[in-house]
This record gives C-alpha cells, structure tokens and sequence, in this order.
C-alpha cells in the first residue's frame, strides 16, 4: 500500500478527510514513482499537466496495479501526450454551458431542475472532464450565490437544485449547510441532487459531519456517484455507501465510457455488479462529452450500442445504465438504443 510516508510526507497526526486531501498527488513524475513505473512510459505528463493539473488522493492510487501503466485507474488520471492534439470537434465547452446559465452559476439545461456549481474544486482532476476549462472564477463567489439563489426563488418551476461543481463535497460541512439552510428558504424545492466523485477517490469524506447534514436535509437526496471501472469499488468505499444509505440517500451511478478504460462488456459487467453489492443503482452510462484534449478516450457510438446490447443479453436490466449523449439544447439526455447480438427464437 503506498503511503504518505511513502512519498515522502509524514501522515498526519490526526488523520481527515481534508489531510487527506492535501496530501493528494500533484506531479506525473510522483505518480509514476509511487506505481513504480518508468516516467518515460509517460512523455509529456509535465506539459500536459501543465495545462489541466494532475490531482489524485492516496487513497484511489492505492486501488491503482503497481507497475501496470495501463492500469484502468491510472490511465483517467495520469496526463498523456494525446492531451495536447488538437482535433476537429473537441473544444473548451462541448456541452455549450455557456448558453445555459441562467444565473452566474447556475445552469439551466432541462425543465423542472437547476445545476448549482457549489465550487470549482475537486478531489481528483479526471482527464476526460468536460468541465476542465470551465470559467469558474467568474461563476463562484457571495454576489454570485446571491444571483443564483434569487433566480432559483423567482422560477416556481424549478422543483430540483442539483449540487454540482467541481464536486459539492469539496465543501467544509459547515459550508454545505450554510447552502441548503439558504436553500431551504425556497418554498418550491422537493428534491436535492449532489453529483459528486469524491465518495468514490476519497471515502473518507463519508464521516460523521456530511451524515449528520445529511440527514438534517428537509427534502429527499439522491447522491449520484461517478464510477467508471469495478476496481474502484473496494471494502472502503462499500463502507462510504453503507453510511450514505443509512443516512437517507438514494444512490445512483454515472459512468463514462473511456477506451482503454471500460469499454468491454466484462469491465463494465463487474462495475454494474460491484456498484449494486454496494447499494448503489447503475443509472447512466455517458459518452465522451468532446472536449479538448480527451480525444484519445472516445468510443464510437456504434461500438457503444453493441457494448450495452450484450450487457443487457447477459445482465438482469437494473444492473444495465441507459446509455446516453448528452446534447447541447436537447430538452434531455438523448438515449442510443442498444444493438443486441443475434438470437434464435
């Protein structure tokens, strides 16, 4: 098991979630020492890095193959030369979010709910994230709630705030609370939705302050993890979900298709099993939103349907997330049906 005393740093006295955070990995050159690899099986992480920075806790690298540098972990984290090809198609905004803010902060994509960016922080900086050139000084910040908050009050038709970011549970407990205790004032809302990865990478955020805000919460939560392979799930994060199940959420599941990642039907057979072992409901599998320097990770859409078509030929259908592409001014996700392999009848 790598360590901080590993790498180098002294652990902390009393260890948290936030000294784990800071002790997270932010140099290619640290990754690849720590898995023991080469750092020339890497060229260009530095300049790659350079431009969207490299952030990963001790706590994902210890689920990550020493010497394997196509682990499926390592591969959504580590910054790779092919991060700096630019190619027809792959921009800064690939879901045009900058035609749907309806407030400094708050996007509006679909009727009936609203997107809150809580912070422009995360625990881990994935490769593939479509928000990594995101303006998120212009959209954080007192005047900027206060916008987002008058806007969310003023539209009656909006039933559902969605904690999104960066990840929400970036975010000290008590500023968590301060938000909802905001929120709360809001006569219309009925649901809370946190889209966070943090759970997955740094399960030791589940601690005893986000559960009791958890369940001071006045309306029902889902939390909606991020997960993308069947290793990420270890006895730490079952353990994280059995703590967020007990405190009243209900957990459900995004993953985005990665080559080299996921794309196989056993890989993505395993995560739909060890998701639902842990309490959590396969709920969407994403294609690659097109932004710059993700290029090396997108799976065609073709490959996709088949992939989901035997998943369902194999898997009973709550363990298949609906397949889904996420389109700039669609009044929804749009699904891709699935392409079944042949049968005899």
């Amino acid at each position: 098991m790598i360590t901080a005393t590993t790498l180098g740093r002294q652990p902390a006295a009393t260890s948290t979630w936030q000294h784990e955070l800071a002790g997270a990995i932010t140099q290619p050159l640290a990754l690849a020492q720590a898995l023991g690899l080469d750092p020339g099986l890497f060229p260009a992480a530095a300049q790659a890095g350079a431009l969207f920075r490299l952030r990963v806790p001790l706590s994902f690298v210890n689920r990550m193959r020493p010497g394997d540098p196509a682990d499926p972990l390592l591969r959504q984290v580590m910054p790779v030369a092919a991060e700096l090809a630019e190619l027809p198609g792959f921009g800064p905004d690939p879901l045009a979010e900058r035609q749907a803010f309806k407030a400094p902060g708050l996007l509006q994509k679909y009727r009936g709910r609203a997107l809150l960016i809580a912070t422009g922080a995360c625990a881990v900086h994935c490769r593939y994230c479509f928000r990594r050139e995101f303006p998120y000084p212009e959209q954080i910040g007192n005047d900027a709630l206060q916008q987002a908050l008058d806007a969310i009050a003023a539209d009656a038709s909006v039933e559902e705030v969605i904690l999104s970011g960066g990840d929400p549970l970036s975010l000290s407990d008590a500023r968590l609370r301060a938000l909802t205790d905001r929120l709360a004032q809001i006569p219309h809302l009925r649901r809370l939705r946190l889209h966070t990865r943090l759970p997955v990478v740094l399960p030791a955020r589940v601690d005893a302050g986000l559960l009791q805000w958890l369940r001071s919460l006045p309306w029902p939560v889902a939390v909606v993890l991020h997960s993308n392979h069947g290793n990420e799930i270890d006895a730490s994060l079952q353990a994280a979900c059995a703590r967020l199940r007990a405190a009243g959420a209900t957990l459900l599941n995004q993953t985005v298709l990665l080559r080299g990642v996921n794309d196989s039907v056993a890989a993505l057979s395993e995560l739909s099993q060890r998701l639902f072992a842990a309490g959590v409901l396969p709920y969407y599998l994403h294609m690659l939103d097109r932004v710059r320097g993700a290029a090396h990770f997108e799976v065609s859409e073709g490959t996709a349907q088949q992939l989901v078509g035997e998943l369902a030929a194999s898997l009973s259908g709550y363990l298949v997330p609906r397949l889904v592409r996420e389109v700039p001014g669609a009044p929804a996700k749009l699904p891709l049906a699935p392409q079944f392999p042949p049968w005899k009848m």
